[in-house]
């Protein structure tokens, strides 16, 4: 019989289902980057050649850049704010206690289980009430929305596994609460704080259902692709790109994920 006990035995069914799991999400992800080296404007088998063409091509593409941009932008202005209002957010859930915590919690989260074709639809019509012109702007608030839940989860483990009494000594030590939050808090959640950054601007870069119904005349990328899907002899450049986003926002996502696990296990 073995000395281990069954928690910490190998589950063999688990690992089988987390190959499947992986194979069924990933693999129809890597043709994406195998047709972008196909030598031809059609994506089939068998493949006609190799090339490096269709990156190339991306380089003269002014409209491009100007959409890399404009998803820049929004992604930088959206990062930002949804992680300040993360971090007062898991900060107050964490350290006060609040009348209906609970559903104070819930209501934040909300936006992750509501189809965001309902949001589209409710702040397109709220603009359009308000005399509020499609734009930036409005592409930014969308997104916000969309942003804010991925925020506080990513640091309300931060500060729940944070040790109150470093806060309590600063406090006798005669700071206020500013400096407490400024000098203990904060290089304490930092990594949370990094870890939110990096996946509120990936999510805003990536998002295209909030963009489709808020972008005015300056598109965002995800709006600059879907717009070249209508013509087919930019398709494979189309693939090329999604190749690279595909790339730099696995990157991102890990390096956010590595960050927020930073000294919250206890091995570490």
């Amino acid at each position: 019989m073995s000395d281990l006990s069954y928690i910490k035995r190998p589950n063999r069914p688990l690992q089988v289902y987390a190959v499947i799991f992986l194979i069924v999400l990933y693999v129809p992800i890597l043709f994406i980057p195998l047709f972008s080296f196909n030598d031809s404007v059609y994506a089939k088998f068998p493949l006609t050649g190799v090339t490096t063409q269709w990156y190339v091509e991306l380089w003269s593409r002014e409209p491009m850049w100007a959409a890399l941009w404009n998803s820049v932008k929004v992604g930088g202005v959206v990062s930002i704010i949804s992680t300040i209002l993360g971090v007062v957010a898991a900060r107050g859930i964490t350290r006060y206690r609040l009348p209906g915590k609970n559903a104070l919690v819930t209501f934040i989260m909300m936006p992750l289980v509501i189809p965001g074709i309902i949001f589209g639809v409710a702040l397109l019509v709220l603009m359009s009430r308000m005399g509020v012109p499609l734009s930036l702007y409005t592409v930014t608030l969308g997104h916000l929305i969309v942003c804010l839940p991925f925020a506080v989860a990513t640091l309300l483990p931060r500060f729940e596994g944070f040790d109150k009494s470093m806060e309590e000594a600063s406090a006798d030590l005669g700071e206020n609460g500013w400096w407490t939050f400024w000098r203990v808090t904060m290089p304490m959640v930092f990594p949370g704080i990094v870890a939110s950054l990096l996946l509120s601007f990936t999510i805003s870069f990536d998002e295209f259902i909030m963009a489709f119904f808020l972008t005015g005349t300056d598109p965002t990328l995800p709006m600059y692709i879907w717009g070249q899907l209508r013509f087919p002899q930019q398709f494979p450049s189309v693939l090329a790109l999604s190749s690279l986003i595909l790339f730099v926002s696995f990157f991102v996502v890990f390096v956010a994920q590595y960050l927020g696990r930073q000294g919250l296990d206890p091995d570490q």
